[in-house]
């Protein structure tokens, strides 16, 4: 499994109401992406930092989402360019399913 996470800078800090309807605006875009398990968008504390934390089934999926094309959508909506780093994740924790997972 691989985690990625997004983040970039914002141009000037947002709330937290402004950036639950902007991640809810793009949300949609998100789903039914091949290989991406969940999604988390993130807000720094002081609004100055937003981003994303993917769970993806494998690195070429992942890859394949962080095109030029994603990076002109983030930079058109934000005002900023990502960043991208991927982790690898062999092993997680499930409290809702009471489980660990190994990968």
């Amino acid at each position: 499994m691989i985690i990625a996470i997004t983040a970039f800078s914002l141009p000037k800090p947002i709330t937290h109401a402004e950036a639950r309807a902007i991640f809810l605006s793009t949300a949609p875009t998100y789903q039914d992406v091949p290989g991406l398990l969940q999604k988390h968008y993130v807000l720094s504390e002081d609004g100055g930092t937003a981003g994303g934390v993917y769970v993806w089934a494998s690195r070429a999926q992942a890859e394949s989402m962080y095109t030029d094309a994603w990076r002109a959508f983030v930079r058109g909506k934000y005002g900023t360019e990502p960043s991208v780093t991927y982790f690898d994740s062999p092993v997680m924790v499930d409290n809702v399913a009471q489980k660990v997972f190994t990968y």
